[in-house]
C-alpha cells in the first residue's frame, strides 16, 4: 500500500502530521537532555567529583546554551515536557516513603523540619539569584541606551 506524495502533502497542509512531528521533536529532545545527563553523569563517576552527574549536567547545559553551542529552540519542547510531568517523577518517592511507616513515626517532624527548612532556602536562594538577574540586565539595557535618551533617575 503505497501512499501518493500529494495526499502525504495534503495531509501535511492539513495539520494531520504536525502532532506527530511535534511528539517526535519532543522525543529527540528529550533524548539529547539525557544524554547531557548521561555524559556528566560518566564524567562525575570518572573523576570521582563529589557532585550529583546531574548537577554537572545543568551547568554544562546552561554554559552551552549562554555560549551559543546549543541553541534554546533545540531542548525547549523536550524540557517543557519534562517540566510539565515532572510531578509524576515525585511518585517512586511518595511510594517509598509509605513503605518506611515506622521511621515516619519516630522522625516525621525532623524530616517534615527538613523539607520546609530546605524548600525555604530554595526560595531565598531563587529569589536572590532572580533579584541579582533582573538588576544585571537592566544595568545591560541601560548601557545600550544612548547617553542623551537616558531616564533622569
Amino acid at each position: 500500500m503505497s501512499i501518493s506524495v500529494t495526499k502525504l502533502a495534503a495531509s501535511a497542509r492539513s495539520g494531520a502530521v504536525a502532532p506527530v512531528a511535534r511528539a517526535l521533536r519532543v522525543v529527540v529532545q528529550c533524548g539529547v537532555l539525557a544524554g547531557v545527563w548521561f555524559v556528566a553523569d560518566f564524567a562525575v563517576r570518572r573523576i570521582g567529583l563529589p557532585v550529583p552527574g546531574g548537577v554537572i549536567g545543568l551547568l554544562a547545559l546552561l554554559a552551552a546554551l549562554l555560549c551559543g553551542g546549543i541553541a534554546p529552540h533545540w531542548v525547549k519542547a523536550g524540557a517543557d515536557w519534562l517540566l510539565s510531568e515532572l510531578l509524576l517523577f515525585f511518585i517512586p518517592a511518595a511510594v517509598a516513603a509509605v513503605q518506611y511507616g515506622g521511621l515516619l513515626r519516630e522522625n516525621g517532624w525532623r524530616l517534615a523540619l527538613v523539607v520546609v527548612a530546605g524548600t525555604l532556602m530554595v526560595m531565598v536562594a531563587v529569589a536572590f539569584a532572580v533579584e541579582q538577574t533582573s538588576r544585571f540586565e537592566r544595568r545591560l539595557a541601560l548601557r545600550r541606551i544612548p547617553v542623551d535618551r537616558q531616564p533622569a533617575r
